[in-house]
């Protein structure tokens, strides 16, 4: 029996392994799909995943305590599920706060004047490699249409709801989505431990 960690030790751990192969299976418009020929513990293993670029995504937060909801339908899940504002980081070299911001803009029409990174997560490791680092935006201002919206975007829905029942219906199960659930699980406890500290 292994003796139990802090939690501050606890570190999900990099690894280099030797890949023997790598193939390009499938080349998509946003992603790729990959078969990976690997050896690990003693075995040659073939893995196939999706290659993903990346995402930023932003837990907006008005003066009211409100988080800035977007419903829009997913395809792969049949949902109009209800997300944060996210978006692919697709430009060169451009940062994920950078992208954060880009992104509230185009699908929101909106900026902040605070910014704070939340937390970075790999969404579905077992199957692909994306990373998306979550930001919390504080200060929101209008900036006008920024972005025309089309296909899927066309019919976004846009709501200001209470953290407190965001939470909730991520707690009941009613929302879903996992950038959304990390997101505002992290910004609550953020202000929460913000506000102890105050007091």
């Amino acid at each position: 029996m292994t003796e139990p960690h802090a939690v501050s030790a606890l570190v999900d751990e990099p690894v280099d392994v030797e890949v023997a192969d790598s193939d390009l299976v499938y080349e998509g418009r946003v992603w790729d799909v990959r078969s990976d020929t690997f050896a690990y513990n003693g075995s040659e293993i073939v893995r196939q995943y999706v290659a993903h670029p990346g995402a930023a995504a932003i837990v907006a937060i008005d003066d009211e305590d409100r988080v800035l909801l977007i419903q829009q339908y997913r395809h792969p899940i049949r949902h109009r599920d209800w997300e944060i504002p996210a978006g692919l980081l697709d430009v060169e070299g451009e940062p994920p706060a950078e992208t954060a911001r880009r992104e509230l803009a185009e699908e929101a029409d909106l900026r902040a004047e605070s910014w704070e990174p939340l937390v970075s997560i790999f969404t579905t490791p077992g199957g692909n490699d994306e990373i998306v680092h979550l930001f919390l935006a504080r200060g929101l201002l209008p900036v006008g249409a920024a972005h025309p919206r089309e296909d899927e975007e066309a019919d976004i829905r846009v709501e200001w709801v209470p953290l407190a029942e965001v939470v909730a219906g991520v707690l009941a199960g009613r929302l879903r989505n996992g950038i959304l659930a990390v997101g505002v699980l992290a910004a609550a406890e953020r202000l929460r431990a913000a506000g102890a500290a105050g007091n």
